[in-house]
């Protein structure tokens, strides 16, 4: 049975700071030598990021003290998880309430036909969980099937819609909306450990939305065929990766050996997965989740690829940093909307803890009355900040 992602729809906080505040920021609050200012420079200048949303407020000027910052007295704070976690239940709130309508809003189902939700963190926890709360904000019947996926990183978009996949399969009329949702930046470190710095350039806030079912989408609008999913794992990387709850936040263990792993360990992690052949031309575009920049590139070099196929990742990269699960919806996304080749196959692709790749193969379904111009301006994301 087919399974369609009928709509993505994706939100993210209203603070924004450009990543070469960020990086003059780090500078000013941590370097406390040359060796350093440098380190940070040279990480935050080939980060392939040109800005990142967060709940955290106070670092913009004016916006007074918060629990991050103080203004007085001009210094970095490092609240304990339980603060962390307690801001992390109410933004959390706050970005997916308008974010569950918006979904509905933009795929041909109405609220009253949701069937299941599936919600996915890793960020932060409360119970009753994000999947209630999207349950009793859209008003759906108290007998609604509630999931949350939590604390697999990256790559928890993909479980997700595996379970969706699960539920339509067995229910064809179901509609199931699946929401990921990270606020990264409230766990980022402000330490001079070099595995630490490399979290705090990369990692942000949003949040995304699917709709998903197995009803033939409608042909107003296009959707993403759901083919395939599948997960494999490089044991190489289980210590390179890793994220565990500590007293001040979340700790994420980044080695900068990823790269090499994902580089030299991937092909043949992947040579196994059913309708997948290496360097296979008949993918349009390799949705890779944009975990930084040196992700993308290992995944290029490693296949092959050209700049083209890529394309949506980076420039999820460039405009939102890593948000975590949430991320390779954007891409997704991106491609759903955006694709000037209307009916495209699609490799996406996360990594996270393990080291664990979770990957998809989708197709592209165009809307029937879409005539689509590539030439059109209105069909490059970015394209007025780019």
């Amino acid at each position: 049975m087919n399974t369609y992602i009928h709509s993505i729809s994706t939100a993210v906080p209203d603070t924004v700071y450009t990543q070469e505040f960020v990086r003059d920021f780090m500078k000013k609050n941590l370097a406390g030598n040359r060796s350093m200012e440098r380190a940070i420079n040279s990480i935050y200048s080939h980060s392939g990021i040109r800005k990142r949303h967060s709940v955290i407020r106070e670092f913009c000027a004016g916006a007074g003290s918060g629990p991050f910052f103080d203004v007085d007295s001009f210094s970095l704070l490092n609240p304990p998880t339980g603060k962390r976690n307690e801001i992390y239940a109410e933004e959390t709130a706050k970005l997916i309430r308008p974010l569950a309508t918006k979904a509905v809003k933009e795929s041909q189902f109405e609220i009253s036909d949701i069937t299941h939700v599936i919600t996915a963190s890793c960020t932060g926890f409360f119970s009753p969980g994000p999947d209630w709360l999207v349950i009793r904000e859209l008003g759906l019947p108290a007998n609604t099937p509630g999931h949350h996926i939590g604390f697999m990183g990256c790559y928890a978009a993909f479980p997700a819609l595996r379970v969706a996949q699960y539920i339509t399969d067995s229910q064809p009329d179901a509609v199931v909306l699946v929401i990921c949702t990270e606020l990264c930046t409230l766990h980022l470190p402000f330490t001079q450990n070099m595995d630490a710095l490399l979290a705090a350039s990369l990692f942000a806030d949003g949040s995304a939305a699917a709709l998903v079912s197995a009803i033939y989408p409608d042909t107003n609008r296009p959707a993403l065929r759901l083919q395939s999913l599948h997960t494999s794992h490089i044991p190489e990387g289980e210590k390179d990766m890793k994220w565990t709850i500590g007293n001040n936040g979340f700790d994420m263990t980044l080695t900068t050996r990823i790269p090499k792993l994902i580089r030299s360990h991937l092909p043949a992690a992947m040579a196994n997965t059913p309708g997948f052949l290496f360097n296979d031309p008949e993918f349009d575009y390799w949705a890779v989740h944009p975990g930084g920049r040196a992700i993308i590139d290992a995944v290029q070099e490693g296949f092959r690829l050209v700049d083209a196929a890529l394309q949506p990742s980076r420039d999820t990269l460039s405009e939102y940093g890593n948000m975590s699960s949430a991320t390779i919806l954007f891409v997704l996304d991106y491609i759903l909307k955006r694709a000037p080749v209307s009916r495209s196959r699609i490799l996406a692709m996360a990594f996270g803890p393990g080291l664990t790749i979770e990957s998809g193969i989708l197709e592209r379904i165009p809307a029937s009355s879409a005539a689509s111009n590539i030439n059109d301006p209105s069909n490059a994301l970015f394209h007025e900040e780019a």
